[in-house]
């Protein structure tokens, strides 16, 4: 009869032994690190809709001080990033952490997993990697070097309706709902005074305005019939 120290010895092995298994692939990783990068920078403290996940391994969950937005459940979990934990996180983040506001459904394979916490881990050794784009998502333009098209002038409203005049003498109609009010503040946002303008939407109804602060946009727009 086999003894049960034996059995314990031959599953620990067997699992180890498909641990080992999953090799990384660095340049895998960086590939599939890009569904993360449209909400994660690798830029220290640059942070998009998620922190920057510079220097995240060896970091307590919910801590990074020039990130504001942590749910509750992330800062009080006591978890430490390190790669079990951000392999079970990449896996199904609602599961390992409850209540956490990471709106994304988890990595079922483990092998992908294991590509983007070994490219996560180079990132933190990589002055390329951690230098990255200045700020936004990838390929974010730069709104201090806009178009004249794209460079608004002026904006007025009445009664429902949004007029926004840019550079090269173009008034664009929107509907109230239809035009978004945003900022930037970062390096490549907009120069103070000169918002941006950006269409959206396949029936070219919709846009947004790109400002350096919010205390900009209620001063920019007049009321004007």
């Amino acid at each position: 009869m086999m003894k049960r120290g034996f059995v314990v010895f031959v599953l620990a092995l067997s699992s180890a032994t498909a641990k080992e298994s999953v090799t990384r692939n660095l340049g895998r990783g960086e590939q599939d690190f890009r569904a993360c990068a449209s909400c994660h920078s690798l830029t220290p403290n640059h942070n998009m809709t998620g922190p920057s996940l510079a220097g995240v391994i060896g970091r307590k969950a919910g801590t990074l001080a020039s990130f504001p937005r942590y749910s509750e459940a992330l800062k009080s979990s006591g978890v430490t990033w390190g790669e079990s934990a951000l392999d079970a996180w990449l896996e199904k983040p609602e599961a390992f952490i409850p209540g956490s506001r990471m709106v994304f459904p988890g990595i079922r394979d483990a092998q992908d997993r294991a590509d983007i916490i070994a490219y996560l881990k180079q990132a933190m050794t990589s002055s390329h990697a951690q230098a990255g784009p200045p700020v936004g998502a990838p390929g974010d333009p730069d709104l201090k070097k806009l178009d004249p098209e794209n460079t608004v002038t002026t904006i007025t409203y009445c009664p429902d309706t949004y007029r926004v005049t840019t550079a090269d003498g173009q008034t664009w109609d929107y509907w109230e709902r239809n035009l978004r009010f945003k900022t930037d503040s970062s390096a490549i946002g907009p120069d103070k005074g000169v918002p941006a303008l950006f269409g959206a939407g396949m029936q070219g109804d919709r846009a947004s305005v790109i400002f350096n602060t919010p205390e900009e946009i209620s001063v920019f727009i007049k009321r004007q019939c």
